[in-house]
């Protein structure tokens, strides 16, 4: 169901940018916020005053359910500035319907898609100027919904704060990655909320990724919760293997996150001409077609990275490298995608939204 408001957006403007204060060149991803934010309460069966204010803190009651019950979900996105000086989005509408199915999912009441969309380009309109210029670089957005009910009984909370926070970012990751296949752990199962962004995916993931990182490796691919045989996701990424010149990525499910980023690349790649499959995929398939020197790829896809290279993987104590190629489709792809959203070739698909 998705309710709606009655009232407008109400804008409070801050008296003082903080953006001097920032060096652009040595952001650390996810650590600065632009000078407001977007925030609106649902309570009584409906969603209250839009507003936009200064970026601050917020007070919640040490009971509030988010912090019990952890009904909490989010969205990454990503707002880029071309050449000219002209901010676009990428694919903002699928972000809004994405988030709806996750609230859905966790009994969280739907935000309205035309408010969202307005809350964007108001907070882009409004800091506009901490969208950075330089290539690779852009304004992470991170839309979000906690539960906010002061009460610790057992069931879903009556109210709900919605919130936009930006933070200007360069590259995600500095280079490539050496990935570790899941044998035990499993980050989602069957009839579970893996293809919602529901925060708890995410803590869920930190343990194993933990222990990924002391035998020497950045992430881990997660396999499927039965057997694990089938290959699903690379960390917080969907994940793409390259046998042959064929394109190969699991299908969505109930484990697996529907990522705007993967679903363009599919699509990216498919109108270059490239063979796509989605289907699933073994870890058995993997090691032989890496023995018959058939794997020439694999890349994890998602907002924050768009791409990133996996040089090796390990799977039960033995160490698979990668070839190093010198026409990838991992960084064709990325190019590619890359001028479509920083507005340096044609988008043929429609993608790019123009904000300001």
């Amino acid at each position: 169901m998705s309710l709606t408001t009655s009232h407008s957006l109400k804008i409070e403007k801050c008296a003082t940018s903080r953006i001097g204060q920032v060096n652009f060149d040595q952001l650390v991803f996810g650590t600065t916020f632009t000078d407001h934010l977007f925030e609106c309460d649902f309570k009584n069966g409906a969603w209250g005053q839009p507003t936009i204010k200064p970026y601050g803190p917020i007070s919640l009651d040490p009971s509030a359910k988010v912090f019990h019950y952890g009904q909490a979900v989010f969205e990454g996105m990503k707002a880029y500035k071309d050449a000219e000086g002209s901010v676009f989005l990428f694919r903002p509408l699928e972000n809004a319907r994405r988030i709806n199915k996750s609230s859905k999912r966790l009994a969280i009441p739907e935000f309205p898609e035309e408010l969202f969309m307005e809350a964007l380009e108001q907070l882009l309109k409004l800091d506009r100027d901490w969208v950075p210029s330089k290539s690779d670089s852009s304004l992470y957005i991170r839309p979000f919904v906690i539960a906010t009910e002061p009460c610790v009984s057992a069931s879903a909370s009556n109210a709900y704060k919605f919130m936009i926070i930006m933070s200007p970012v360069n590259a995600y990751y500095a280079g490539t990655l050496k990935v570790q296949i899941a044998e035990k752990y499993s980050r989602a199962v069957d009839g579970g909320v893996g293809f919602a962004k529901a925060a708890g995916n995410y803590a869920a993931q930190f343990y194993p990724t933990n222990l990924a990182k002391e035998a020497g490796f950045q992430q881990v691919i997660w396999t499927d919760s039965h057997e694990h045989k089938y290959l699903e996701e690379a960390g917080t990424m969907n994940v793409f293997f390259r046998i042959k010149d064929t394109l190969i990525t699991a299908p969505t499910s109930e484990r697996i996150l529907d990522g705007v980023t993967r679903k363009s690349l599919i699509d990216l790649a498919k109108h270059r001409g490239l063979s796509v499959e989605v289907r699933p995929i073994s870890v058995d398939e993997i090691l032989e077609a890496h023995h018959q020197g058939n794997l020439m790829e694999v890349f994890g896809s998602g907002t924050a990275a768009v791409i990133s290279q996996v040089t090796a993987f390990s799977y039960r104590g033995t160490v698979y490298n990668l070839p190093e190629l010198e026409n990838s489709y991992a960084m064709s792809l990325k190019k590619a995608m890359f001028d479509i959203q920083y507005n340096r070739a044609e988008d043929p698909f429609g993608w790019r939204y123009p904000v300001v």
